[in-house]
């Protein structure tokens, strides 16, 4: 039974009242504050009482006055008993309970509606969501009006505010140690979406609105060690990191991973390739007759792309032949594979071949490869197989070792036939075939494909189709002609890495950005949106500011402290590029609304992906070591997105004790700086970020800070551990 209380709130609020809802035995606090405005009064409720008293009286008038009117018959049951007569008080009281139980059942909607629209303001709620304290510091706003404010007036605005300002993060529940928001399998059930899994759907991106994310900060495993150093974290991790053993049982047999003790191992091995991959990638260059067996083909191979990557060790590999692999795979049944990979030190990324284009350009990849990556190429006219086609660049190949290259049963014979007429209608050829593996080349121009009869399936894409638009972009079943630009060069005209970093790419010419003025070393001075996009993209400009971060990091970092680093806004890679010495590699990040300069990284012979920073990242939580945000939350406030919801994203991908690096104006520096707490984040370092320019509040500042470990302890609240 549950006794109301009812106090009415002081005389600074005189338009609210509360009511208190405790249990009448045990402790008399309430257990929940119910709010409502001033409408629901006390006098409100008590006159409504009386009404209700009086229904028995008006019900039996109504009642006879329809009979004159319509001549109704009332039946003899329990409402013509209620309405009829005064001659028994339970015949006469019978409709004024009812009302009185209708105004109790009010009362519960009223209560829990409060209690589920005040769940977030409740910092011991580890399961908080964002949009309320989004709109109390003025992200997103009721108001049209305030949309237009720029983000200097909005963070001065919280400078002012400091109740805007959280003492503490909830942290999420352990079962969320793992939570990835935008492919969470249970927000897709929650949600009832209806997906076609046919399709591969439900493992595409669903991001939750933003009053249903989760704010609160991901608690690591209990048992969670700073990550084991590169190049060691190729060989092994740690197994209280990522505490999932179920692919080493599984796959026992293909020497994916090995179980030891504390750590799990990763011999090299994989499905097709028991015996390592380093023997398999030597295979492949034999097959392609590259000298000395080399699969970089002195340099002429340089980006990869694995799709059903497994734990990642055939990119691993390549990284010994200067080959940058984006390996990729679905979080799917083979439990955490992605997460291995990284954990690994090894460039990954979750994601699909499903119905939405991959989140890179065309012409970004020299060659595909799938070994029993279980994906059928010939469904929806070889929609999949198009797809791949789409991003290889002219000469690229696709490496494919399956049972369908060499079985001689009928079913594995009938897909091989069905698979080699259609790679034939796209105009591809076999480069090389043995044992179980089979090597097709993409042809270097358009004369094969304006040789076909009219009307042969696949087509080629409209001319309005633009191969480089990804992000939430339908595949087609469309072969990607080549641009003039691409007939002329008789290829991709990329020069083989090194030099293709610092090698001005034909597409530049995509952005109106001449050779002369990429090579040219830009004064600081300059606007750089002069260009276009924000980027002084020169290397010696980038090596200098490159250096001025190392400095500022200091003695906080060693020779291999750093090994997975993300560039949250990569605009050309040049910060990816001013670390080619580092024993690092970068994951550039463009955002899906700027200039498309994802594929002059791509052509620089750098890897990224296309993402709104509105929205999670596709990558499990504690997975990069550095993260380089330049002008980031400038430009989600432009959008209407929530800087802390970024604050609380980035803190999820950071592994403890790793680093951010803001670059930006110092409304938002101040901003940063009052959250750190919250975080569990400590500043490490704080400078102009150009010193020889101005100083003022629109210049741009660097804050360099540090994500610190902590571990739940026994009464669940975050315990830091950093020394």
């Amino acid at each position: 039974m549950l006794l109301a209380k009812i106090a009415v709130r002081s005389a600074a609020e005189p338009d609210i009242f509360h009511l208190s809802l405790s249990k009448l035995s045990g402790s008399a606090s309430p257990t929940h504050l119910l709010v409502l405005p001033l409408p629901f009064s006390i006098p409100f409720f008590s006159g409504l009482f009386r009404f209700c008293l009086r229904l028995g009286d008006l019900g039996g008038s109504l009642v006879r006055y329809l009979r004159v009117l319509d001549n109704i018959k009332v039946p003899t049951g329990s409402l013509s008993m209620m309405m009829r007569g005064r001659d028994g008080s339970q015949k006469k009281h019978l409709l004024p309970s009812l009302c009185v139980a209708f105004l109790f059942f009010v009362f519960l909607f009223l209560y829990y509606g409060s209690y589920l629209s005040n769940r977030g303001h409740h910092a011991n709620n580890a399961l908080e969501y964002g949009s309320k304290i989004s709109r109390s510091i003025g992200w997103i706003s009721e108001n049209n009006a305030e949309l237009g404010k720029s983000e200097d007036q909005i963070f001065a605005q919280n400078d002012e505010e400091e109740i805007s300002i959280p003492k503490s993060f909830p942290v999420c529940d352990d079962r969320h140690s793992e939570l990835i928001p935008c492919l969470d399998r249970n927000f897709i059930y929650q949600s009832r979406l209806k997906l076609d899994l046919s399709l591969m759907e439900h493992y595409e991106r669903h991001c939750p609105q933003s009053e249903r994310r989760f704010n609160c900060l991901i608690p690591p495993p209990s048992e969670y060690k700073v990550p084991i150093k590169w190049p060691r974290s190729r060989d092994e991790v740690w197994k209280a990191n990522i505490p999932h053993t179920h692919l080493a049982h599984e796959k026992s047999d293909q020497n994916w991973m090995v179980v030891k003790g504390e750590k799990i191992a990763f011999p090299g091995g994989g499905t097709h390739f028991h015996y390592g991959a380093d023997k398999y990638i030597a295979h492949l260059a034999n097959m392609l007759n590259f000298k000395n067996n080399i699969i970089n083909n002195e340099g002429r191979i340089r980006t990869v792309l694995d799709v059903g990557c497994g734990v990642a060790s055939f990119g691993g590999y390549l990284l010994s032949s200067d080959i940058l692999t984006m390996s990729l795979a679905p979080n799917d049944v083979h439990e955490n594979q992605i997460q291995f990979a990284l954990e690994r030190g090894i460039p990954a990324y979750l994601g699909v071949l499903g119905t939405k284009r991959l989140p890179y350009p065309s012409r970004s990849f020299e060659f595909a490869h799938c070994s029993r990556c279980r994906i059928d190429w010939l469904q929806r006219d070889g929609i999949l197989l198009l797809e791949l086609d789409r991003v290889l660049r002219p000469g690229g190949y696709f490496f494919y070792s399956s049972p369908e290259a060499y079985a001689q049963d009928e079913e594995d014979l009938r897909i091989w036939r069905q698979m080699s007429a259609l790679v034939s209608r796209m105009c591809w050829k076999i480069a090389a075939k043995k044992n179980q593996t089979v090597i097709w080349v993409k042809p270097l121009s358009n004369d094969c494909y304006l040789k076909r009869k009219p009307g042969i399936l696949p087509p080629l894409c409209r001319s309005d189709d633009d191969p480089d638009a990804v992000w939430g972009v339908s595949m087609e079943a469309c072969i990607t002609p080549y641009t003039e630009q691409i007939e002329r060069d008789g290829g991709s005209g990329l020069s083989p890495w090194p030099s293709r970093l610092t090698t001005p790419p034909p597409r530049l010419s995509d952005f109106g950005v001449s050779r002369e003025m990429f090579e040219k070393d830009m004064n600081l001075e300059n606007d750089p949106s002069d260009l276009g996009f924000d980027d002084t993209h020169s290397q010696e400009t980038w090596r200098r500011r490159v250096e001025s971060y190392w400095g500022l990091l200091g003695t906080h970092i060693q020779t291999n402290s750093l090994r997975n680093v993300m560039d949250m806004k990569a605009n050309m890679g040049s910060f990816a590029a001013a670390l080619k010495d580092e024993p690092v590699w970068v994951m550039n990040v463009v955002p899906e609304d700027g200039p498309n300069t994802l594929k002059i990284i791509y052509d620089r012979g750098l890897i990224g992906t296309m993402h709104d920073w509105c929205e999670a990242f596709s990558t499990y939580p504690r997975t990069y070591d550095l993260l380089h945000a330049w002008a980031i939350f400038s430009d989600i406030e432009k959008k209407g997105c929530s800087a802390q919801d970024l604050l609380l994203e980035m803190d999820r991908i950071l592994r403890p004790t790793g680093f951010v690096i803001v670059r930006d104006r110092q409304p938002i520096i101040r901003f940063i700086q009052k959250h750190l707490t919250a975080m569990h984040w400590e500043q490490v370092a704080a400078a102009d970020a150009e010193p020889n320019l101005d100083s003022g509040e629109a210049a741009e500042k660097v804050l360099v800070i540090q994500k610190k470990l902590w571990l739940i302890d026994d009464d669940e609240s975050a315990k830091d551990e950093t020394a």
